[in-house]
């Protein structure tokens, strides 16, 4: 799948992109002929936040690093 980052696009684009409501039809078009079609779809539910370790976690995890570095040099 392709996908197109709306940050990366021109702000009246993005704009135009995002507000595609479900079931509504884009076209793209280039030189008078349809390039492509895009069809809104319902939002996706925001996916959660990946738990961050916890600074002790955090902490053993480069204490393990470390010495695994100590030990091949």
């Amino acid at each position: 799948m392709k996908r197109i980052d709306l940050d990366d696009l021109p702000p009246k684009l993005a704009q135009l992109l995002a507000a595609v409501e479900e079931g509504e039809e884009l076209l793209l078009v280039q030189n008078g002929a349809v390039a492509g079609r895009l069809i809104g779809v319902a939002s996706p539910v925001p996916e959660a936040e990946p738990e961050q370790p916890s600074n002790e976690r955090a902490a053993e995890i480069f204490e393990q690093f470390r010495s695994a570095m100590e030990d091949e040099f």
